[in-house]
């Protein structure tokens, strides 16, 4: 036994050369017929000798490095000559390394040999590491490899024949203790468990074959085969996936005798076996170029940018952004403060410098932005924009936290309240990323925020308090629990008193410590709701963060026990709807959890079940699926109290679901506890204004993306006032921004902006490096011409405005191009071959127009020119692509199509076929369509076109769904007519005007005609709109709106009336409706078509509240012609059973009239209605169906349910005079 273990082992003889034959292969696509790939092939003869008895040197030849794009089976490997001969130059160097026993020990190689070359070698040598046991035939051990250290299992047969022993090593790569990988940009994308047990969107697997033939020397390795599949989705694996095969084949060619003792060159100890990583961390994946004077080339870019963009955002120089970012790693400090010095009287060069610097992301940017704020060369606008992205795509490691502290205590980050808190947060986010990389995070990390707070807390300020307590909550460090605990009432022995903004800010700050340490956040949540004395708001709040832990069923039935006693409503209908909507959820985070909370809501139910929207409300919505690996939720956070119908806190909050992560995308804020009373005192145009707080903000607002707060602001009384009083003057802003717009302005902005860079960097068994990435990068740009002529211009103060004649006229447009890059594949310093998927998005609104208004006549004219050429208003272009690129080839770079022009379509725009490989079946389709919605009066048409090519495996379908070309496109295009028209006039006033005074005298003799019967006299009309397209002398053509207003005690009739205006036009639209306040009636008669006679509606409800029964509205529409297309709409009622069965509706079939529709609606309680509906051949009825909103007149307790009638009623005035007013301005933008 011993025998034949010593010569199984593998070995090597120092005194023998060994020599031999090595492929290695790299190939990515779909792995699927007719759908193109990349890869390389690396070539070469090894040869081994012995240096000492555990020391030898492996020499490289004839080495070959080949490139492979086009479609497996037609396309081939080619050979490129001069990538092989740059590789070559450092590969085929001697590296020595040791070897005892199977096993690879350092390397050493020449200090030029790259890092990049050198995991080559790795690679390559990657078939002599193997252990075999000669006392066991399947075993498992941990072993070291360039994978990292990783769990390897082996299997071994012994051949009879050929005495050669058969090993098999599976390693498992996915679950290494060391592993050769590095995550970039992840850091706030929270990896879950719970959704990886649905799937996964990577599978990777490693499978080595060894034929190893006893000699006296040891083992011999005489082939090797190996081969390392990682199978990547941006959905679920299982329904289909981009494949990297990478494949390893060596063969024994001879054994010899050494010939001499073999003398190495000085060479440098280069590590173990494990992949190290270098310049691939540098390299963006998506280009590759040649960097030899970045300087000049960075110069050259940021020339040709800003000229690309200075009129409006070009979309195609999205590229040269991204080599820009590049060109920025590359580059020293010193090179840094050159290009700014560079820019810094020139206000566009500079602005870009300022934007791209920022994803320079290590320690060189931050000391930049140092140097900035002592310098003082930045204002205070520019200095709050770089901090803010600067620090949010930070590298955060322990050299970066210590210098983002500086910002902390230099005196110009306090210049501003909003650069103030700027900086904190920023410097929060950098901690909590930076905590996330170490365990345990060092207490000096978040001391200075600790100390901040410490210090407000002793100057009474509470706004720096505050702003200190959001910066801890970005932080999320263990050690600040403590700090926060003093801010709480009821949880810590040194509680100090605060305000309740105050108490809102600590509870919020535990946020990202309900992921660090649940049970210490759940006891501290639990203690802050279970207290009924606390504010209704504080909570809720803790309510909010208590189930953002996860609690276990023991706990929610708990919580479930106390609501049951509970008498506060609001906190009671707000943690009840929080709990149903959990109940609901359908996300792998929650599934536990949302059982938890169904057994809460039977017990909640009867008691908290019927507590309408006059409540606070958590609403919750949710998605998730299994075959995509992705979802969505969404959550409104409405929080009221007693004394008001308006919310005093409004929260939306959004996250996204996918590759086993969970994103916080975004979260809005808004805090408007004086909105009430701020409206009522607009709305008196200010004259409670005095009876506002001085101190306290009357709005305050704040936002997070991806879980970190990025924003907060508040709006206190001074601030508005300035904005919106008719008595401001000249110390207003809005005084200066007149000033300027009348001698005309001409601004331009622009803002690039990497949303997301992503990396996932691994090592392959060949040494090149496979990556998964995805970048998402923003360019939008503004561009905007003002001038306005004010008629008399404002003297004294803004109110002097409602007076005067002004005339506004601009020309601009905004646009924003978004392109989203996904990219799988080798990614190195020398060559590029991979999938990229490439989506952009572009939204172009272009305006140009004047508006001529008097707003104390009521009269607004605005004139626009036709359109005059094609525009794509919002378009998107989506592709896959075979991609190579190697740098000393920049220009033979090839991107194929991974469905090209090899698939054959028929001449039909639309067509599909069924074709069958190898995989089972295929269906390849391509769709061309264009649908237009055409206005010929104003020349203008709106259209929508569709392109799409597709290939369906119809086994792996998610995948397949968008695998091809997309473009997607809506645009503005112009219509040909007979007469040219000059401009479209859209004109609003309470009376005609000179231009369509011929046509409001026969609308008038039309009137009178029609609907002489009910007005007796025909009124002035209230308000005029018109809509018309101007063409010279010639008469305009278009469309008049009319509206008449007749008000009395008893009966209110209004009358409007659409008429098109034009040569033998006769089109028209009636409508005739009247309030009868006497017998609580109203009804509507609509009329359109040829002098409103071709079809007709009527419309009636009355209300009925007779002594000893509840109020009710009956309802009925009932309708004689109708155009066709209403009849197809029609056809819905089909659904109304089922709809009125899943609704748990009772339904009867009986005999109604036709052409009829009527529903009977009753309040059975103060929150719940009973209604009967009825349809020709149907009546569905249901009793007691709940109401987002609470009737008054049926409460009894109003302490505890709501404010009172008379405070009800103030509060309805002041809302149904708002609504007026807004809905006026709603409808002026609209037109």
């Amino acid at each position: 036994a011993w025998c034949f273990q010593y010569i199984s082992v593998p070995d090597l003889n120092p005194k023998k050369a060994y020599e031999y034959k090595y492929v290695g292969v790299m190939t990515i696509g779909r792995d699927r017929p007719d759908l193109a790939e990349s890869g390389v092939r690396i070539q070469c003869s090894l040869k081994i000798t012995g240096v000492s008895d555990q020391t030898f040197l492996l020499q490289i030849n004839d080495l070959t490095f080949d490139e492979f794009n086009g479609i497996p089976g037609k396309s081939s490997f080619v050979t490129s000559p001069k990538l092989t001969q740059r590789v070559a130059a450092e590969l085929t160097q001697p590296v020595m390394f040791e070897y005892v026993r199977g096993q690879v020990g350092d390397l050493q190689a020449p200090v030029e040999v790259s890092h990049s070359v050198l995991n080559i070698v790795r690679g390559i040598l990657g078939f002599l590491q193997v252990t075999v046991k000669t006392t066991q035939n399947i075993y498992e051990l941990e072993e070291l490899g360039i994978h990292g250290i990783c769990q390897s299992n082996y299997a071994i047969e012994e051949d009879l024949n050929s005495k050669e022993l058969h090993v098999t090593r599976i390693v498992d790569i996915k679950n290494c203790r060391e592993k050769a990988a590095v995550y970039k940009g992840m850091a706030l994308a929270l990896e879950n468990n719970d959704c990886k047990e649905r799937g996964d969107n990577t599978v990777e697997i490693v499978q080595y074959k060894y034929n190893v033939r006893p000699t006296e020397d040891g083992g011999l390795i005489t082939k090797v085969y190996a081969e390392e599949n990682q199978l990547f989705s941006p959905f679920n694996v299982k329904g289909g996936n981009s494949k990297l095969l990478a494949t390893q084949e060596v063969f024994l060619i001879g054994v010899t005798d050494s010939v001499g003792n073999v003398t190495p060159s000085p060479m440098q100890n280069r590590g173990n076996q494990i992949y190290k990583f270098g310049t691939e961390l540098n390299q963006i994946p998506l280009q590759l170029n040649k960097n030899t004077d970045p300087m000049a080339k960075i110069s050259e870019l940021i020339e040709h940018i800003v000229a690309a963009n200075i009129k409006q955002v070009d979309n195609s120089r999205t590229a040269d952004i991204l080599q820009l970012y590049q060109l920025l790693r590359l580059v020293t400090l010193d090179n840094m403060e050159t290009l700014w010095n560079k820019y810094l009287g020139n206000s566009e060069h500079r602005r870009w410098l300022l934007d791209v610097i920022a994803e320079v992301s290590d320690a060189r940017v931050i000391r930049f932005l140092i140097n900035r704020f002592q310098r003082g060369d930045l204002s205070v606008n520019e200095a709050t924009q770089a901090v803010l992205l600067t620090f949010n795509h930070l590298e955060a490691n322990s050299e970066t936290v210590e210098m983002c502290k500086e910002f902390l205590i230099m005196p110009f980050s306090r210049s501003s309240d909003l650069l103030w808190s700027t900086v904190l947060l920023s410097y929060g986010s950098v901690v909590y990323r930076y905590c996330g990389t170490v365990d345990p995070c060092p207490l000096i990390a978040v001391q200075p925020l600790l100390d901040l707070a410490t210090d407000s807390l002793s100057r009474n300020d509470e706004a720096d308090l505050i702003r200190s307590l959001k910066a801890i909550g970005n932080a999320g460090h263990l050690s600040s629990v403590k700090t926060i605990m003093k801010f709480l009432p009821g949880v810590s022995p040194t509680v100090v008193s605060v305000s309740t903004r105050a108490q809102r800010a600590a509870v919020q700050a535990l946020r990202h410590l309900a992921v660090r340490d649940v049970h210490r956040v759940q006891e501290i949540t639990l203690n802050l709701f279970m207290q009924r004395n606390l504010s209704s708001e504080v909570r809720m709040q803790a309510c909010l963060i208590l189930f953002d832990t996860k609690p276990p069923l023991a706990l929610v039935s708990m919580i479930a026990s106390f609501l049951l006693e509970e008498s506060n409503l609001q906190v009671a209908s707000f943690s009840y709807s929080l709990i149903h909507g959990l109940a609901r959820s359908q996300t792998p985070d929650n599934h536990i959890l949302s059982i938890a909370c169904n057994v809460a809501i039977k017990i909640l139910k009867p008691k908290l079940g019927h507590l309408s929207y006059h409540y606070s409300k958590a609403l919750h919505f949710d998605w998730f699926n299994d075959d995509f690996l992705i979802g969505k939720s969404s959550d409104i956070y409405i929080f009221k109290n007693v004394n008001s119908y308006f919310p005093s806190t409004l929260i939306s909050k959004w996250k996204a679901y996918f590759i086993g992560r969970i994103l916080e995308t975004i979260e809005v804020t808004a805090i408007l506890v004086y909105l009430a009373f701020l409206m009522e005192a607009v709305l008196k145009m200010l004259s409670e204004w005095q009876s506002l707080p001085e101190k306290q903000p009357l709005i305050s607002a704040f936002a997070r993306v991806f879980g970190q707060e990025v924003f907060h602001a508040d709006l206190n009384k001074d601030v508005i006032q300035s904005a919106i009083s008719p008595k401001a003057g000249k110390e207003s802003p809005v005084w200066n921004m007149i000033e300027n717009i009348q001698n005309g302005v001409a601004w331009h902005w622009t803002k690039p902006y990497l949303i997301f860079e992503t990396r996932y960097i691994r090592a392959t068994m060949t040494g090149l490096p496979i990556e998964i990435s995805k970048y998402y990068l923003s360019v939008t740009g503004s561009t905007v011409n003002a001038k306005s002529t004010i008629s008399p211009p404002p003297t004294d103060n803004l109110g002097q405005l409602l007076n005067a004649d002004i005339l506004f006229e601009t020309d601009g447009n905004v646009r924003s191009a978004k392109d989203l890059f996904v990219f799988h594949g080798i990614n190195t310093d020398v060559v590029q071959s991979g999938a990229e998927s490439i989506s952009k998005c572009l939204l172009n609104i272009p305006w140009k127009f004047s508006i001529k208004m008097n707003v104390k006549s009521m009269k607004f004219q605005l004139d626009t020119p036709p359109w005059k050429t094609r525009t794509e208003i919002l378009s998107l272009n989506y592709n896959v692509y075979a991609v190579s690129r190697n740098i000393e080839d920049p220009a033979e770079a090839k991107m194929t199509p991974m469905m090209g022009d090899h698939m054959e379509f028929e001449e039909n725009p639309q067509t599909l076929k069924n074709t069958t490989g190898e995989s089972g079946q295929e269906q390849v389709y391509h769709l061309q369509t264009k649908i237009c919605a055409k206005a010929p009066s104003y020349a203008t048409a709106m259209c929508m076109e569709m392109e799409a090519e597709r290939a369906h495996y119809l086994s792996e379908y998610p995948l397949y769904y968008v695998l091809g070309y997309t473009r997607c496109a809506f645009t503005l295009e112009p219509v040909e007519r007979n007469k040219p028209i000059d401009k479209i006039q859209i004109e609003i006033s309470n009376g005609p005007n000179k231009d369509t005074e011929s046509v409001s005298q026969s609308m008038k003799i039309f009137l009178s005609q029609q609907m002489s019967k009910s007005l007796g006299s025909i009124p002035d009309p209230v308000l005029i709109m018109t809509a018309l397209a101007v063409s010279g002398n010639d008469k305009p053509e278009g469309y008049e709106t009319t509206v008449y207003l007749t008000q009395a005690a008893e009966k209110d009739e209004i009358q409007l009336l659409v008429s098109q205006i034009g040569e033998e036009a006769n089109w028209r639209l009636c409508v005739d409706a009247d309030v009868d306040r006497t017998n609580n009636k109203s009804k509507m008669q609509l009329q359109w078509g040829a002098e409103c006679q071709t079809y007709k509606i009527n419309v009636e409800a009355e209300t009925s509240h007779l002594p000893g029964s509840n109020p009710s509205v009956n309802a009925t529409v009932n309708w004689e012609e109708v155009p066709e297309y209403m009849q197809e709409i029609g056809k819905v009622g089909e659904y109304i059973p089922g709809v009125a069965l899943l609704q748990r509706f009772s339904q009867t079939h009986e005999k109604n009239p036709e052409k009829q529709i009527s529903a009977l609606v009753t309040l059975a309680t103060s929150e719940s209605i009973d209604m009967r509906m009825e349809i020709p051949e149907l009546t569905v009825y249901q009793k007691e169906i709940p109401l987002p909103f609470q009737f008054f007149p049926f409460e009894s307790n109003q302490q505890d349910e709501g404010p009172s009638i008379s405070s009800s009623v103030r509060l309805l005035e002041i809302q149904g005079k708002f609504a007026v007013q807004l809905h006026i301005y709603i409808f002026v933008c609209l037109v």
